[in-house]
């Protein structure tokens, strides 16, 4: 059993989604980032100043001024804003992944698509046997 451990971790693709999933925790990061603080910004101020993580529904009897003092309170919360924030990082890093697999596929493509060259030898075969069909 230890043996066929050794085997499955020493896969190459266990290495590479390893790899992926370290690149992609480091990316939730930059992807996070974008959306708090590039995003989320321009269209709170297109939309009056609006800040969508602070956006709940309160279930809970007594009224508060945000989500924070809400939660703080104990009070049982609907937090939209917040899942509207989650929404939208998850479309940035669905087209962030789609661009990424459409370049490698254009890639892959690419590396298909030109022309194998046959070693010398070959060539010097093909010529031997055109020039022994043609003396026939």
């Amino acid at each position: 059993m230890l043996n066929e451990f050794k085997q499955f971790i020493a896969r190459g693709n266990v290495i590479d989604l390893a790899v992926g999933i370290i690149m992609g925790a480091a990316f939730t990061g930059i992807v996070n980032s974008l959306v708090k603080d590039i995003i989320m910004p321009p269209i709170g101020k297109l939309m009056g100043g609006i800040d969508f993580s602070g956006f709940y529904i309160n279930l809970s009897q007594g009224s508060y001024a945000t989500l924070k003092a809400a939660q703080e309170a104990g009070a049982v919360t609907v937090n939209y804003g917040l899942f509207l924030n989650q929404v939208i990082n998850f479309l940035i890093v669905g087209f962030a992944v789609f661009v990424l697999v459409k370049q490698v596929n254009r890639f892959k493509k690419a590396q298909d698509a030109a022309p194998v060259v046959p070693p010398r030898s070959e060539l010097l075969l093909e010529e031997i046997r055109d020039l022994l069909k043609k003396s026939r």
